[in-house]
């Protein structure tokens, strides 16, 4: 019995407490004479023909601006420099044989000089294994060419980042003690 009175209660209870709460609905008649002035924070941009205008009258002294294309070869130019005193730079190659065996490592490079006379073919020992190497590329894209051609004769072929010895690089006198420079 309780129960019931309390299930009829609280939804009155619940009711008659939304009713007491209710919003004053506002008119738009309250906010008819409103202003605000924004054009004093507002960000303005002068027309494109005052610029073109200006640009036009000022005048072009001796003043010489550098282009973007002038900085940058510049800024090769320097990079060439720095890189000139530098004794090894970062390849890739790709890498054909890489093992122990001498005579399959001869073998291979000999295959490949029947194959592709016109590849460049290097063979190095590293003790205990023989590398045999075809080209020196700047980056992974450019021997990437090289690789697809030899993986249909040499499956075991991959690409690999090297240090190659730089060409025309002068290895510059050790000094000793007594002819130190100043």
């Amino acid at each position: 019995m309780k129960r019931s009175l309390l299930i009829l209660i609280f939804p009155v209870i619940l009711m008659s407490s939304c009713a007491l709460i209710k919003k004053p609905a506002s008119s738009s008649s309250e906010f008819e004479n409103y202003q605000e002035d924004l054009s004093e924070s507002r960000i303005t941009f002068p027309s494109l023909e005052e610029q073109a205008a200006k640009e036009e009258i000022s005048p072009k002294g001796d003043e010489k601006i550098a282009s973007a294309n002038e900085d940058l070869e510049i800024a090769l130019n320097n990079l060439k420099e720095a890189n000139k005193s530098e004794m090894y730079w970062s390849g890739y190659t790709v890498l054909v044989y890489s093992g122990v065996d001498r005579e399959i490592a001869f073998k291979t490079r000999n295959d490949l000089f029947t194959y592709f006379p016109d590849f460049k073919t290097d063979m190095q020992y590293q003790q205990p294994r023989y590398l045999v190497k075809v080209g020196k590329f700047v980056n992974r894209i450019e021997a990437l060419t090289y690789y697809h051609k030899l993986k249909e004769n040499f499956p075991s072929s991959r690409i690999i980042q090297d240090r190659f010895l730089r060409e025309g690089y002068i290895i510059p006198e050790p000094v000793t003690d007594g002819q130190q420079k100043n």
